[in-house]
């Protein structure tokens, strides 16, 4: 594929960019190297390879769901810097 000013002004119009010449050129310069990456990656053969879908085959190591108990509601209101007998007590953050 070639990479040409008329190209890379294109890209830069639908992204709504703005360069310079010698930014043009070293944008050119990049996709160029990308482009020719992307064709060497072509030029490889993936017959009978599977697609991954993950990395690695590791699984998940889910924990069974178990009912415990938790902190009572005397305990989690013991070091709130303002609460009432229920409930944590906030400042005001929004106004109407």
């Amino acid at each position: 594929m070639n990479i040409d000013n008329s190209t890379v002004e294109n890209l830069a119009h639908l992204a709504r960019l703005s360069f310079s010449e010698a930014e043009k050129k070293a944008f050119r310069d990049d996709l160029a190297r990308m482009v020719s990456f992307v064709e060497k990656l072509q030029s490889v053969d993936t017959t009978g390879v599977e697609p991954l879908l993950h990395i690695s085959d590791a699984a998940n190591v889910l924990r069974e769901d178990v009912v415990a108990g938790s902190v009572s509601r005397e305990e989690a209101l013991k070091n709130a810097p303002d609460a009432d007998a229920e409930f944590f007590k906030v400042p005001k953050v929004i106004r109407k």
